[in-house]
């Protein structure tokens, strides 16, 4: 069975068609690329399994390991183990990024205990090391942060966190080259431990350090091609027109 499998899902935003028929099936472990023009679909399939309420689906099915994904809540999506990266992180006024952390392992960790803070502490400041936050970065309000930080900072909650498949929307937007490889080196790590991953990217520059299981082109809200990892190559060259 497979770990999601979306058929024939049709939705609109604000009466707006923006998806036309996404049929998508993803196993346990697989990393499958997500490519397509501006406006045509790929954030708003994101933010439908994330189950953003912005979004009508009028048409289809999710299930996610069996599970009905569409009449679920988002936060009930996230605890099923549904993990999305935003395409445009959201400020969080009076938040840290560590009191994000903290918060939300403890929510979203099945395993994890409410006086377990010694352990989780441990955790973060290790990959808080390896991801280069240090304890005053860990403190700031997550108003200030650059793009690239943001960026930085959901692939470092997405490393702390209990999912089993994670949607990333442009993750390597903002990244400089050494932020690349270390998304690029979690993200295999994902991979290599069982957990499924949608990667929404526009570029070669994260998927030449990645091996996709399927790589899909979204037109007209509607995936108009599937193939391998070479078809990111081709847009690259040629853009969309030849599809």
């Amino acid at each position: 069975m497979a770990l999601l499998e979306i058929k024939n899902i049709h939705a609109e935003i604000s009466g707006k068609k923006i998806l036309n028929g996404i049929d998508l099936k993803i196993g346990r472990g697989e990393l499958h690329i997500l490519m397509g023009p501006n406006g045509s679909g790929k954030s708003s399939l994101a933010q439908v399994l994330a189950g953003n309420g912005a979004y009508k689906v009028s048409k289809g099915s999710a299930k996610f390991s069996g599970k009905n994904l569409l009449k679920l809540k988002p936060e009930e999506r996230a605890k099923t183990g549904i993990f999305l990266q935003f395409q445009n992180p959201p400020d969080l006024p009076g938040i840290s990024l560590g009191t994000l952390i903290r918060r939300s392992r403890q929510k979203l960790n099945s395993d994890s205990k409410k006086n377990d803070w010694l352990k989780t502490g441990a955790e973060i400041a290790k990959k808080a090391k390896l991801f280069r936050f240090d304890g005053q970065f860990m403190e700031r309000e997550m108003n200030g942060f650059s793009g690239g930080e943001k960026k930085r900072s959901e692939i470092f909650q997405a490393s702390l966190l209990a999912w089993r498949l994670a949607v990333l929307d442009e993750p390597d937007s903002g990244l400089d080259a050494d932020g690349l490889r270390l998304a690029a080196k979690e993200i295999n790590n994902y991979i290599k431990n069982g957990r499924s991953i949608i990667l929404i990217t526009h570029s070669q520059r994260l998927a030449k350090l990645l091996k996709p299981d399927k790589t899909h082109i979204l037109l007209d809200g509607k995936i108009a091609l599937s193939g391998k990892k070479d078809l990111i190559g081709k847009v690259e060259e040629k853009g969309y027109g030849w599809v």
